[in-house]
């Protein structure tokens, strides 16, 4: 059995998330207390449920108590023999505050000020975000990209192997809070400056013949993929289940997009689960 552990901070989109996983034919249960995680992992186990794959939600309505015992309660899943990966997601204080205004919907911790009960949210689920093997930032994410995201990386069972996502963005955003690496590419030379070039992207053969021309695009490009070929292979030997390299120049839109293109379409041939995204762009 494949058990999926949905955890975050309210407003993250653990909802949206467990739609995704049950379009892709997982068994789903929201707000499970946490406690009867192993009895449901042991349930599961039994013969006729060995090729299930099951998405369970784990949120700060439970007992804060139950809540701290989690790491324990991860060994107890893993002794019954189940396969578990744990899903985090998160977003900005001000994404969640703008969200929460905007749907005029009650936070779990009500009973405080929405920014404090953020922050205590998060330190409610500290322990579980500590084991996390995926962590998504939707801090700039749309709920369709949201969809798509985790249909891509955890919705295929089809697939084995290492998830690894290829990610541009621009600084003056802000960094993904969920990138393992995050390398800046803002000594480049910029096509911003090319009034002609500017309105398009790292995509665009015009963006991607300029940024050829100069020889220290090149030597990033290929610095990137020496390093990356050296410690891919290491992080594949410990089982590592996803990993996300962030590409950041000032906008998101050429410089980093060109490398995020060109590290893909050349990890993609040895790695079979590669991703790309262009968070400004979309």
């Amino acid at each position: 059995m494949k058990l999926l552990i949905i955890s975050g901070v309210s407003g993250s989109g653990k909802s949206i998330a467990l739609h995704a996983l049950e379009d892709q034919g997982f068994y789903c249960i929201d707000n499970l207390p946490v406690y009867l995680l192993p009895v449901f992992a042991q349930k599961m186990q039994q013969d006729d449920a060995q090729q299930l794959r099951a998405a369970v939600g784990i949120d700060a309505r439970n007992l804060p108590q139950e809540l701290q015992q989690f790491p324990q309660i991860l060994e107890d899943i893993e002794n019954v023999g189940a396969h578990c990966h744990i899903i985090f997601l998160d977003a900005s204080d001000a994404t969640l505050l703008k969200r929460f205004s905007e749907t005029r919907r009650k936070h779990p911790l009500n009973n405080i000020p929405l920014a404090e009960a953020i922050r205590h949210e998060r330190e409610l689920l500290e322990a579980i975000a500590e084991k996390a093997d995926l962590r998504i930032d939707t801090t700039c994410t749309t709920v369709h990209q949201l969809r798509d995201l985790i249909s891509e990386r955890v919705g295929d069972g089809a697939r084995t192997g290492m998830s690894l996502l290829f990610q541009s963005f621009g600084y003056k955003h802000g960094v993904p809070l969920d990138a393992d690496f995050v390398f800046d590419v803002r000594c480049l030379p910029n096509p911003y400056w090319e009034p002609h070039l500017r309105p398009l992207s790292g995509r665009d053969q015009e963006v991607i013949a300029y940024l050829e021309r100069h020889e220290a695009v090149a030597q990033m490009r290929q610095d990137l993929i020496t390093f990356l070929q050296h410690w891919l292979q290491r992080f594949q030997e410990t089982n590592r289940s996803y990993l996300t390299v962030a590409i950041g120049c000032t906008g998101g839109q050429h410089r980093s997009v060109y490398l995020t293109e060109q590290l893909t379409a050349h990890f993609h041939s040895a790695h079979s689960r590669v991703l790309c995204r262009h968070r400004e762009l979309s």
